[in-house]
């Protein structure tokens, strides 16, 4: 346990990101070799912290682009995501995770979505871009509390990823995530080891189901699905 550990992590994920960009800057990446780099990734932070991944309900995951949404306490939720669901998988953060040196543009490059929640025109188009991806096939994963829970419990959601998935017609896969925040919590920088996560994947919620002027009921359901998941009471 310790800085030991972090310091590890940053170095692997160095090790995907500095090809990345380099492929990038010569025009020969592709996103199906950006896609072995996350799976080898994601794998390996969780081997290296010692970490014991129980994924429940993988059989609940539908074929196809969908919108998975997951509670958000840990940085070691996306490499849990990342490893408990097959396929393509990319990620909508925020802003300043795309201000990491190497890491930032690797993640551009790879076609992760930036959004920039305090700008609404930015905001949009980045819900263009994920729409994209979700007609191109790719998953999107989107932590609809907007940031890491400080206190573990579920917070209340954005709405953004709820007009992505209503306007794309994509089914949401909730997901409740339990155990990332003991590898590395909201308020540390020491990566701790040896960690039970389970990553308990949900019934889908077809958001089809949901005409317009709906989507604060899709909110709210999903967010019963996954409060329900974690124990906690859902939405008054």
């Amino acid at each position: 346990m310790g800085f030991r550990d972090t310091l590890k992590g940053m170095a692997i994920t160095g090790r995907i990101s500095a090809p990345t960009v380099v492929d990038a800057l010569f025009g020969r990446i592709t996103m199906e070799r950006c896609d072995e780099r996350l799976a080898w990734w994601s794998r390996k932070l969780l081997d290296e912290a010692d970490v014991t991944l129980e994924v429940r309900g993988a059989e609940k995951i539908p074929d196809g682009a969908m919108v998975i949404m997951s509670n958000h306490r840990s940085y070691y939720d996306i490499p849990t995501v990342f490893c408990a669901v097959p396929g393509r998988v990319r990620m909508v953060a925020k802003k300043e995770l795309f201000r990491v040196p190497v890491f930032g543009p690797a993640m551009l490059a790879a076609g992760f979505v930036k959004i920039d929640r305090e700008n609404r025109h930015s905001a949009i188009a980045s819900l263009d871009e994920s729409k994209r991806l979700l007609q191109s096939g790719t998953r999107v994963w989107i932590a609809p509390e907007g940031t890491r829970s400080k206190d573990g419990k579920l917070g209340s959601f954005k709405s953004g990823g709820f007009h992505l998935a209503m306007g794309a017609g994509v089914p949401i896969l909730p997901m409740a995530l339990v155990g990332t925040e003991k590898i590395l919590p909201h308020d540390g920088l020491a990566v701790r080891k040896g960690a039970h996560v389970t990553a308990t994947i949900l019934d889908p919620v077809d958001s089809n189901m949901f005409g317009p002027g709906s989507r604060k009921q899709l909110a709210a359901e999903v967010h019963r699905r996954i409060a329900a998941a974690l124990g906690e009471p859902g939405p008054g």
